[in-house]
């Protein structure tokens, strides 16, 4: 079957397409439900319906074949729990997910809370602070990173491969082949610098070599696993705390409605990855003929999937470029994903956000946000840096 699709000329992965991505998402999601990328030779979609659908229908939009828009990285990434199908899936899955199903993340509650008690206090105290640098990487860095229990040397870097990791999930562009070195440091780091016998005991990675000692999956895939924690369990998470303190600083009347009820906080965090998607969006191979309001894509094709296009879709949203922290359907967002790809540490991640923004509410009573700078990555959407003044 021939592909039927508008075509989409400008450059969504140039440094524009990437500082300022929403009209481009708009213009998208305007020409049609699915749409060819000339600069990238691809397919998009990026409305909303369209987008939930095809994450939900694994069985047509396959993730086996990898989820990046380059043939090398989606070689690499082959048997991660991002680049595999049912059934293996499946148990890959329940391999990397068990330390972060609900229950495993509720017995977290009190040592994370703590830890961002104490954070809060000492930038109180200081006044002025980087809302990235110092606020929103704090748990991911010195908490998480020690629950994945890879070994000290080495673990530093798990910021810059993380970074570079979503850049090689991108098009094989500048940026990408920039990334590269780092990509290739972090593989040689999982099959020669991590073993069974220096990884912290108990820890995410040690699960992973029970998991293989088990039978579950063989011992040389181990080090393919070891990549869902290196890379994923990082900047989403810091991106979206950084979102989150961003769009409350430039709108203190959401502020304010936090302050006077902070049951509001948890629906505050939904709509800020509404809104700033952290991740753009992920592709898929089309394992048959698709046809949607009569534009036709053929089976094997690669579609882009767009959440952050498809979470301000405004079939879907009302006034959607708005803040709103009393949004009704804020968590209908696909900021995390839906279905069996969604997001593993979406649990964990909002238990991190939200024990921050409550020791912020607890403690500070308003506060100002300056210019952010973007950090240009392919597949994540995020600030480098964010200047934060307490001013109350």
């Amino acid at each position: 079957m021939a592909s039927f699709c508008p075509a989409y000329e400008a450059g969504i992965y140039a440094d524009g397409g990437i500082e300022a991505p929403y009209e481009h998402y708009a213009a998208i999601r305007n020409a049609g439900p699915v749409v060819w990328l000339s600069p990238q030779q691809v397919h998009a979609m990026g409305r909303y319906k369209d987008v939930k659908a095809a994450l939900l229908d694994h069985r047509t939009f396959l993730s086996g074949e990898g989820v990046a828009l380059n043939d090398f990285t989606n070689g690499i990434s082959r048997g991660t729990t991002l680049a595999s199908d049912a059934p293996v899936h499946g148990t890959l899955r329940t391999i990397i997910g068990a330390p972060l199903r609900p229950e495993a993340v509720a017995i977290l509650r009190d040592q994370i809370a703590e830890a961002a008690e104490a954070l809060v206090l000492r930038l109180v105290r200081q006044k002025r602070f980087d809302g990235v640098v110092d606020f929103a990487r704090f748990l991911p860095v010195s908490i998480i990173s020690t629950l994945v229990g890879l070994p000290e040397e080495g673990r530093e870097n798990m910021l810059d491969w993380a970074a570079a990791t979503f850049n090689c999930l991108g098009p094989q562009n500048d940026r990408a082949t920039a990334a590269l070195p780092q990509l290739q440091a972090m593989l040689a780091y999982t099959v020669a610098g991590v073993g069974a016998d220096n990884v912290r005991p108990g820890s995410w990675a040690a699960q992973i070599y029970d998991a293989a000692d088990r039978g579950l999956v063989p011992r040389e895939q181990v080090p393919a696993l070891l990549l869902d924690y290196l890379g994923p369990s990082l900047d989403t998470t810091i991106f979206a705390t950084g979102h989150l303190l961003y769009l409350l600083g430039s709108n203190p009347d959401q502020w304010a409605m936090l302050k006077s009820d902070p049951a509001w906080i948890s629906n505050a965090i939904e709509e800020a990855i509404r809104l700033e998607s952290p991740i753009r969006g992920f592709s898929r191979v089309l394992s048959r003929d698709v046809e949607l309001d009569g534009s036709k894509v053929a089976a094997g094709s690669r579609v882009l999937l767009l959440y952050a296009s498809a979470n301000r879709d405004e079939a879907k949203w009302a006034e959607p470029e708005r803040f709103d922290v009393a949004r009704i359907n804020a968590r209908d967002h696909l900021g995390f994903g839906i279905g069996r790809h969604g997001c593993a540490g979406q649990h964990l991640a909002r238990l991190e956000m939200q024990c921050l923004m409550t020791s912020l509410v607890r403690h500070v009573s308003s506060f100002e946000v300056g210019a952010p700078v973007v950090q240009k990555n392919n597949v994540l959407r995020g600030f480098a840096s964010l200047p934060v003044e307490i001013t109350g």
